[in-house]
């Protein structure tokens, strides 16, 4: 049964409110709460200063509210296309704080900074204006914080489907993140309005706010407040992680095809018609055919085709690719067609060098599609990987394999077309491939380790840039721990000097992904193990067993590696 397009709208507008509720009383938005509180208690020079500083909080979280529902929603779409860097808009927030910093603390500077807005009404730096352009800037330093939410609008973002529910996510979180602030500059202009200090000695609490603001700006610039937030547990995760509702993501954008997403959101153990197959289009570069050229509809006409959405250094995939591998051994005479169509989840699965070389250690013969812009995914509106798509003979989808599992189903599903597309073929018997489906549900879920993306890291949130961690005292299942020295990026941390990484986990196989070159050192259950790493980034086991079981493993990685997540099987 489909939900109704008005249920789900109401659906993603609370779950927006309560992720951006609770992102706001998380220690991840720690280093703005002193700019929050701070921009309802400065007192506002001039003749407007009485209903300027009234208005002031309630002017500062519109400009949050705005500034972070366009950067969420459009921020990628445009930065990609400009040759930028992807952080700009980052530093501009932080240049702007500091320059507010400034113009508070010298009035020579402010009055400089109001001359070009003077024919404009504009009065004070300090006023409900001034509070506006204040809640612009920390919208674009506070948007790191955003955690799972931010993911789906991310996600639908590049791949270019923003429409009416994903507005209203975006908006319904930045709204969400301003209620819980908006108290703490209420607060703060309540401070300043009943305290004689604050009446009798404005320039000089003027002059604390502005080098307060240039202090957190340089803070934040130089990554000093992640000590802060790794100091308090984020004791929000796991309420975050029960709202990040992964369909969520998969609902955001109209769906053009919704026998397609019926399918994939209720599998069935027989064939069904879920529409006509889409198109696999706007693929950068073909692998596996004949000259790399592409497959053209002729070549695949009359053919039963399974289309299989993958990336290279996803675990999930890999075991799924011992059964695809095998079906296209075992079938491709008889008139199967495999394209796996490789869309990147990471920056360096987007080099076809490193999907050629990964496919090659995978065994994986058939054709591959580089789908790096996210076209064909969007035409099949696919939202997970891996996920398989089986094609019947005259273009139909009749079946869609979401995830790992069902493979004795779909091996079934595939001889059942073949069969009607070629009556009296004599098919040979089926594979025997083992299922290495992970069947725990207790099981580690996968713990990326890049800025923005550390939820598990316990002295975490990371911020991008470098910094030098320290192993807690306690480490629980589930979560990882840093020590030593690492460069933090948006998807990976590099090592630096003394490197390591503490994980608690549940599962049988404990896999790193990580580039390089160097080693990395494993002790688990009182065993050492060295490990040379040498190449682009893939999946290592790093922890091998016959069953599931808690366990704590300690990594020591040397200088240069980067490591991008640990999966687990």
């Amino acid at each position: 049964m489909t939900t109704p397009p008005e249920v789900f709208l109401l659906t993603l507008l609370f779950i927006g409110l309560v992720g951006g509720f609770i992102t706001a009383v998380s220690p991840c938005v720690l280093p703005v709460l002193p700019l929050i509180f701070l921009s309802g208690g400065v007192p506002a020079s001039g003749p407007d200063a009485g209903p300027a500083r009234r208005s002031r909080p309630y002017a500062v979280m519109a400009g949050l509210v705005v500034s972070f529902s366009l950067i969420t929603l459009f921020g990628t779409l445009v930065l990609g296309a400009l040759p930028v860097p992807q952080d700009i808009l980052r530093w501009a927030g932080l240049a702007v704080l500091l320059l507010l910093g400034v113009a508070m603390m010298f009035p020579a500077v402010q009055d400089l900074l109001e001359r070009p807005f003077a024919r404009i009404g504009q009065r004070q730096v300090g006023g409900g204006r001034g509070g506006f352009f204040l809640g612009l800037a920390l919208g674009t330093v506070y948007v790191p914080c955003a955690g799972p939410v931010l993911a789906a609008i991310t996600v639908a973002g590049a791949t270019h489907r923003i429409g009416v529910d994903t507005v209203v996510l975006a908006v319904a979180f930045a709204v969400g993140t301003a209620i819980p602030l908006l108290f703490f500059a209420l607060a703060g202009r309540r401070i300043g309005e009943r305290v004689r200090a604050f009446r009798e000695r404005q320039r000089g609490v003027r002059f604390v706010a502005g080098l307060t603001f240039v202090v957190l700006a340089f803070g934040l610039t130089f990554n000093v407040t992640d000590a802060v937030q790794r100091a308090v547990p984020d004791y929000t995760s796991r309420i975050n992680d029960a709202i990040a509702d992964p369909g969520i993501a998969g609902g955001l954008g109209s769906s053009r095809n919704h026998a397609l997403r019926d399918c994939a959101e209720q599998p069935a153990p027989d064939l069904r018609d879920c529409g006509a197959a889409p198109p696999i289009s706007g693929i950068q570069q073909w692998l596996n055919t004949p000259g790399n050229a592409p497959l053209t509809k002729d070549a695949l006409s009359g053919k039963v085709v399974l289309v299989d959405f993958w990336a290279y250094s996803c675990i999930n995939c890999q075991r799924a690719i011992e059964h695809v591998n095998a079906w296209y051994g075992k079938y491709r005479s008889d008139g199967l067609e495999v394209i796996g169509v490789h869309t990147p989840e990471y920056a360096f699965e987007h080099d076809p060098g490193n999907v050629k070389a990964g496919a090659r250690r995978l065994g994986v013969e058939y054709p591959i599609a580089l789908d790096n812009d996210f076209t064909t995914w969007g035409n099949f509106e696919n939202q997970a990987w891996p996920t398989q798509y089986l094609i019947d003979a005259r273009g139909r989808v009749r079946h869609v394999a979401v995830g790992e599992g069902g493979y004795t189903t779909t091996e079934s599903l595939i001889r059942s077309l073949l069969t009607t597309a070629h009556p009296g073929i004599e098919l040979p018997p089926p594979t025997d491939v083992p299922d290495n489906t992970p069947t725990d549900r207790n099981q580690t879920p996968e713990i990326p380790l890049g800025a923005g993306r550390s939820a598990a890291v316990v002295n975490g949130p990371l911020a991008v840039g470098t910094g030098t961690f320290h192993y807690p005292e306690a480490v629980l299942p589930g979560q990882a721990a840093l020590t030593g020295t690492w460069d933090a990026g948006e998807e990976a941390l590099t090592s630096g000097s003394d490197a390591g990484i503490k994980l608690n986990f549940f599962a049988r196989d404990v896999y790193l992904d990580v580039g390089g070159k160097g080693t990395v050192t494993a002790t688990v259950d009182g065993k050492t193990s060295t490990f040379a790493v040498s190449g682009a980034p893939d999946i290592r086991r790093v922890v091998s067993g016959n069953s599931s079981r808690l366990g704590d493993l300690t990594l020591t990685l040397s200088p240069g590696l980067t490591a991008y997540s640990f999966t687990f099987g």
